[in-house]
């Protein structure tokens, strides 16, 4: 690393794809008084060098919304981002289920959570905000499509109540695939908060998309999320994904309330030996090493598969997420 005048130049080994790539993020000390904007170059050899340019707090736009720096920044509030709900919500807690990886079964562990809790005595809503591959429809076989009037956005009973909202309630056909950019579908998200009417509502379950991108920043920025539970299986590659929405949990400030295990063993029909299907879990691991719980451990139940392929979800039978439900009722 060598200084020039106000820039900092790096050089390092890698591979030249990433040439012309900007990268923000906040100054080093954490004082907030400097962002920084790195932009990567690279030569033929495959060495790149990255220059940081040093902006000066009087550069600020002031911004908070659009600055990639915003969470490092001394003058940045949180609950400057925050979007208000509908004037006809009154929400009393927001439980985002997320998992580092999709295909662990975060719809199905969302699914069970607002069932489990509406059981006991909770008026629920789930917000589907995996809006490239929303479940929630199907799962609980709501087809029908959201109406609206000049007030806001009507969210779609299930059968026993929950109130839902997704983005396939709003396509004209649900198996059109929704070709959006992350900026216009994190703005759907934002606007499931803000334009549906949830009205009364003790606990509203937010089915994250997988993975940390512009959704999850999104909802973790404008929505105030009470706790977060993380969502895996247990093989190890998908165990050290889950370390990263920890991680980001952790870095905006979120309360992780547990880990659920889906697809930790399956039941024996004939002698009820539990069966490791994928090997030995190492999902108590990762949560000591960040001081959580393992919530629950659901099993692979034929069952349970056949509930959510005929929209019935809600005459599940199991008290596997017993323990979850506790944890969310003590928030």
């Amino acid at each position: 690393m060598r200084e020039n005048g106000n820039r900092e130049e790096y050089s390092v080994s890698i591979s030249n794809k990433f040439e012309g790539l900007k990268v923000f993020g906040p100054d080093g000390n954490g004082s907030g008084e400097i962002i920084e904007e790195t932009v990567i170059e690279a030569n033929e050899s495959g060495e790149i060098t990255a220059e940081k340019e040093m902006i000066s707090e009087e550069n600020c736009t002031h911004d908070c919304g659009s600055c990639p720096s915003a969470q490092g920044c001394g003058s940045f509030d949180p609950a400057s981002l925050l979007e208000e709900t509908n004037e006809y919500s009154n929400i009393g807690k927001v439980i985002a289920v997320v998992s580092g990886k999709g295909g662990v079964g975060k719809s199905l562990v969302t699914s069970l959570m607002a069932v489990t809790m509406q059981r006991r005595g909770a008026v629920c809503g789930i917000m589907d905000a995996d809006v490239t591959g929303p479940s929630i429809p199907k799962v609980f076989g709501v087809d029908a499509k959201a109406e609206a009037n000049e007030a806001g956005i009507f969210p779609l009973p299930t059968q026993t109540g929950i109130k839902t909202i997704s983005v396939n309630n709003l396509l004209e056909d649900e198996t059109d695939p929704v070709l959006w950019r992350g900026p216009i579908i994190a703005g759907l998200v934002k606007q499931f908060w803000t334009d549906v009417m949830w009205g009364e509502t003790d606990i509203l379950f937010v089915d994250m998309p997988p993975g940390t991108g512009d959704v999850s920043l999104t909802v973790f920025q404008s929505i105030p999320v009470d706790g977060i539970i993380v969502v895996t299986s247990p093989q190890d590659l998908v165990s050290m994904i889950v370390e990263k929405a920890v991680k980001m949990a952790e870095m905006m400030e979120v309360p992780v309330l547990g880990i659920v295990e889906n697809m930790s063993y399956l039941t024996c029909p004939e002698c009820g030996t539990e069966i490791p299907v994928f090997g030995p879990s190492n999902t108590e691991e990762v949560a000591h090493a960040h001081g959580l719980e393992v919530l629950a451990r659901i099993p692979i139940d034929p069952k349970l598969a056949a509930a959510c392929d005929r929209g019935m979800i809600e005459t599940f039978e199991g008290d596997w997420l017993d323990k979850a439900a506790e944890t969310v009722e003590e928030l």
